[in-house]
C-alpha cells in the first residue's frame, strides 16, 4: 500500500505567521502578579543598595574631582586629578599602605588557618560535648565588638591586666607591654581578632560536614594516613570554603579600622604602627573635614581591593576544586 506524503502545515495567506509561535506565559496574569510581588519584596533591598551604596559611591566619585572641604572657605570648583596627585605625593599615603599590607600579611593567614583548624577539631565525631564547644566559640561573635575590645584592652594592660598578672604568678617579673610595644602590636591585634572567629568556625564546620564520607572511606581503604587524607581529600573539598574565607579576609583586613580607632583613638600609636589606611581616610574626611581628599583616598582603597580580589579570582581556577564541575 503506497504511503501518502505528508504536506507541511502552511498557514493561510491572510493570517500572520506569528500564530505558529508558542504563547508567552510571561504575559499571563499570574506571571504579572508574581513579578509585582517580587518587586515589592525586593524593594527594601533595592532602596538600600541605591541609597546607601550606589548613591554614596557616585557622590564620592564627584567629591574626588572637586574641592569640597568644610575646613577651607572656597567656592566649589572642578579640580580634575589634583586630589589624586596630592594623594600620590603624600608620604602618609604610602606609610599607611605599608602598615596595612604588613598587618595583612601577618594576620590574614591566622584568620584563615585558625578557624579551619578549630573546625577540624570540632568535626571529630569522637569528641564529647561538641555542641557546647560550638556555642562557646560562636558566643563572642554576638557580643558587641567595641565592648569586647574594651575588655581586651583591660586584660592586656601592663599594670592591671590579668594576662600580665598570670605571667607574674608563673615567674615572669617583667611581662611585656602588649599594646605599646611595636614588636608585639601585630601579634596582639591578631590575638584580639581571634575573639570573633565564631562565624568562620561555623562556615568551615558546615563545609566539613558537606564532604562525602565515601571519600574518607576510600582513602582509608587505600591506606592513607591522617595527613594524606587531609591533603588529598579534606583540603581539595574545602577549597571553595577557603577561597570564600580568603576573599572576605582580604576585604576585611584592607578595611581594618575599628580596633586601632578604639584602642588608640586613631592616633597611630605606638610609633605609627597602627596608622592603617582606612584610619587615614576617616581622619581626612571627618576629623579634618576634607571630604574631597578623603573620597580620593577611599577610591584608591577600592581600586587596590578590587585589583587584589580579581587576581585571587583569576588564580582560583588553579587551586579551587568544585565537586560539581566536570
Amino acid at each position: 500500500m503506497a504511503s501518502v506524503p505528508v504536506q507541511p502545515l502552511i498557514p493561510p495567506p491572510h493570517l500572520d505567521r506569528r500564530w505558529l509561535r508558542r504563547p508567552s506565559l510571561g504575559k499571563s496574569a499570574l506571571a504579572r502578579n508574581e513579578a509585582r510581588w517580587g518587586l515589592i519584596f525586593l524593594s527594601p533591598w533595592l532602596f538600600g543598595v541605591l541609597a546607601f551604596t550606589l548613591f554614596p559611591m557616585i557622590a564620592s566619585l564627584v567629591f574626588s574631582v572637586t574641592n569640597i572641604s568644610l575646613a577651607q572657605d572656597e567656592p566649589l570648583r572642578f579640580v580634575g586629578l589634583e586630589n589624586f596627585q596630592r594623594m600620590l605625593a603624600d608620604p602618609q599615603t604610602w606609610e599607611s599602605l605599608g602598615v596595612t599590607f604588613r598587618f595583612a600579611a601577618f594576620n590574614l593567614p591566622i584568620a584563615i588557618v585558625v578557624p579551619f583548624v578549630v573546625a577540624l577539631v570540632l568535626n571529630n565525631r569522637y569528641l564529647r560535648g561538641v555542641g557546647m564547644f560550638r556555642t562557646l566559640f560562636f558566643l563572642p561573635y554576638v557580643i558587641p565588638f567595641v565592648s569586647g575590645l574594651l575588655a581586651w584592652q583591660g586584660m592586656l594592660n601592663l599594670e592591671t591586666g590579668w594576662v600580665n598578672e598570670f605571667l607574674r604568678i608563673i615567674g615572669i617579673q617583667n611581662p611585656p607591654n602588649w599594646l605599646q610595644d611595636t614588636t608585639l602590636i601585630y601579634p596582639s591585634l591578631a590575638f584580639i581578632g581571634l575573639w570573633g572567629i565564631g562565624a568562620g568556625v561555623i562556615i568551615n564546620l558546615a563545609g566539613l560536614k558537606g564532604i562525602p564520607s565515601e571519600l574518607y572511606d576510600a582513602a582509608r581503604i587505600d591506606g592513607a594516613g591522617s595527613w594524606a587524607t587531609l591533603r588529598n581529600v579534606t583540603l581539595p573539598m574545602m577549597s571553595p570554603v577557603i577561597f570564600y574565607s580568603l576573599i572576605l579576609g582580604i576585604v576585611d583586613v584592607l578595611q581594618y579600622f575599628l580596633v586601632p580607632l578604639v584602642l588608640y583613638n586613631g592616633t597611630g600609636e605606638p610609633g605609627g604602627s597602627t596608622l592603617f589606611f582606612n584610619l587615614v581616610i576617616y581622619k581626612q574626611a571627618f576629623n579634618f573635614q576634607n571630604f574631597s581628599y578623603g573620597a580620593t583616598l577611599a577610591w584608591m582603597l577600592f581600586g587596590i581591593t578590587l585589583a587584589i580580589t580579581l587576581v585571587v579570582f583569576r588564580t582560583s581556577r588553579r587551586w579551587v576544586y568544585y565537586a560539581g564541575e566536570r
